[in-house]
């Protein structure tokens, strides 16, 4: 049987199944609306364009990953999100607002889990409820820190120092934290880039697990430079062009049925489809062509 004979298939399944989840995301409502935005900045040398003129809808309970090469502007874009970055021109919407500043309607993740050294697993998480949900009683605010702890099973280490943490356990303190205060989008810029590869693996369940527990509600944007982790994990991968002045090069559908097994899904012939796509798109710039 030839290439050809194999691919056709393949390519007409993929099709396929895009085209039923297409069909569903009409029917769900947006979540993030990002309109003709670019973002500058000034600089020594002048003004430096991070991004440039980017669309793009986010439906509610969507995980999007941002995937690119370093400088490529997808920390930026994430940050107009959150509203840390304000657009030079055009506009992001959040759950149906503009959005002008940071809200407690969109968690943030960090790579470097931005704890407060001084306080114990518990009062980080604690502080971060009380901030952000002054209106619920304290019964209720005790309840969601007990609650997202036992999900993340870090219970039993509420009472100890970020610093008496591995970098597993500190992670899954930012992302309990991040879901205690019950955020409609959840931000993650590369929260598991610095972790070692079965850690990360973990993570990444986790992850799912408290999205699962969520009744998948929450939609998630994330940033990564690891094109494993977004087929994993995303609905959607936005492929970024490199910067300055970058805008979106391409938007690859995960197609791929949920609950996803990571010991199985590499050998499924749709994945290794859209981990070729995914490589080919951020590897052409290193053709030997592209040289001369």
């Amino acid at each position: 049987m030839s290439n050809m004979s194999i691919i056709a298939p393949l390519e007409d399944d993929i099709t396929a199944t895009a085209e039923i989840i297409l069909e569903q995301a009409a029917n769900t409502p947006v979540s993030i609306q990002i309109n003709n935005v670019t973002v500058s900045f000034k600089t020594p040398k002048g003004i430096y364009t991070a991004v440039k003129e980017i669309d793009l809808t986010v439906k509610k309970g969507e995980i999007v990953a941002l995937i690119g090469h370093s400088g490529c502007g997808k920390s930026t874009l994430m940050s107009t999100i959150s509203g840390m970055v304000k657009p030079t021109s055009g506009e992001v919407y959040a759950n149906g607002k503009k959005v002008n500043s940071p809200g407690p309607d969109r968690g943030i993740v960090f790579q470097n889990y931005s704890l407060l050294p001084w306080l114990t697993v518990y009062k980080n998480i604690e502080v971060a409820v009380g901030a952000a949900l002054k209106e619920l009683p304290a019964a209720e605010r005790v309840k969601l820190v007990e609650t997202n702890l036992r999900m993340v099973n870090l219970w039993e280490h509420k009472d100890k120092l970020p610093g008496q943490l591995s970098g597993g356990m500190k992670q899954r303190v930012a992302i309990a934290r991040a879901f205690a205060i019950n955020p409609k989008i959840l931000l993650l810029d590369e929260p598991f880039g610095a972790l070692d590869a079965l850690t990360k693996s973990a993570m990444h369940v986790e992850l799912l697990k408290l999205w699962n527990l969520d009744h998948r509600e929450k939609t998630i944007v994330m940033v990564t430079h690891d094109i494993e982790e977004a087929i994993f994990l995303a609905d959607r991968v936005v492929v970024m062009n490199n910067g300055p002045a970058a805008t979106i090069k391409e938007i690859v559908d995960v197609p791929l049925a949920r609950p996803r097994n990571k010991k199985f899904i590499v050998h499924d012939p749709m994945y290794m489809e859209i981990h070729d796509r995914l490589l080919n798109l951020l590897i052409d710039k290193f053709s030997i062509d592209d040289e001369h």
